[in-house]
């Protein structure tokens, strides 16, 4: 039986970009699959990016190698790519359909195409009525739908988004996930950076997590939260237990009535046989730690 082989779409390989004697991007690499929705996270500042601006050709790297179907991304046109960055771009002044018309053409569509397009990815964002508004009058709101729909107008192979989610109320928002999981099903691959944290785990298969412009967790979401768990119980019990001896075993512990739940100092043996000698356990259970909280552990090592 042949195995398929895997497509890595993107590839960076010791990334490196430094501002007045300060390294923002430091050996990043990492590899995203053809048909993977990847998070790419970080705290504020951690050089995100200033990586999706290197991999966009926005800015250059001073070290290191990006990848786009294998070959030099530098050396490629960058027409299979679709954008949508963290600051919104638009022309303020001009109207709706203008612009999304105006970047279809940019884009390599013709006009006839560029206009069927652009009336389909409106009436999908219930925005078919307002073509003849300039951009300064709609909400922040549907100033990202536009920004996320010229992402998308020309169909690229590779979507990266920045900050997707910005200013969507959670309608929008769970329309845009709607989108971003059927362009995955297409055999598009995402590229995504967010704050949320609960966005990615219901999207991404894969994510890598920088800060201080080096990779601290990179892998399978999965795999990651697995590694995170050995040390997060949540206990139910009835009975009386000594709180001071309870705390003592825990670096943070939520203690109520009949149940306790936090993360401990050392592997959960010693604190199971201790519990079991003064109460009666109703069930222990080895926690899985969100990515929010894997996220934090995480910075706070390397901050």
């Amino acid at each position: 039986m042949a195995v398929p082989l895997i497509c890595n779409v993107l590839s960076l390989e010791n990334l490196t970009k430094q501002y007045e004697g300060v390294r923002a991007v430091d050996g990043v690499s990492f590899r995203v699959e053809q048909g993977d929705i990847y998070g790419f996270l970080g705290p504020n500042g951690a050089g995100k990016t200033t990586t999706i601006r290197m991999i966009m050709g926005i800015i250059h790297p001073d070290s290191g190698v990006i990848n786009l179907n294998g070959s030099d991304i530098n050396e490629l046109s960058r027409e299979n790519l679709g954008y949508l960055p963290e600051d919104r771009g638009l022309y303020q002044k001009q109207k709706l359909e203008e612009t999304i018309h105006y970047f279809g053409i940019l884009r390599g569509l013709d006009k006839e195409e560029a206009r069927s397009r652009a009336s389909m990815w409106l009436e999908r964002f219930s925005l078919i009525d307002q073509g003849n508004r300039k951009i300064e009058e709609l909400s922040k709101g549907n100033q990202q739908k536009i920004q996320f729909i010229l992402a998308l107008l020309h169909d690229p192979g590779l979507l990266i988004l920045d900050e997707p989610f910005t200013g969507l109320d959670p309608l929008n928002q769970l329309l845009l996930k709607e989108i971003i999981q059927e362009k995955r099903d297409e055999g598009k691959t995402i590229v995504f950076s967010t704050h949320q944290m609960e966005q990615v785990e219901r999207l991404c298969t894969n994510i890598c997590l920088i800060n201080k412009g080096k990779i601290v967790v990179e892998g399978v979401l999965d795999d990651i939260r697995k590694t995170h768990t050995s040390d997060a119980v949540e206990v139910r019990y009835s009975g009386t237990l000594d709180n001071d001896k309870v705390r003592s075993f825990f670096t943070e512990v939520e203690i109520k009535e009949t149940t306790l739940s936090g993360i401990l100092k050392q592997k959960p043996d010693g604190f199971l046989s201790w519990v079991n000698s003064q109460v009666t356990v109703e069930s222990f259970q080895v926690k899985v730690p969100s990515l929010e909280q894997i996220f934090i552990e995480e910075v706070k090592k390397t901050s």
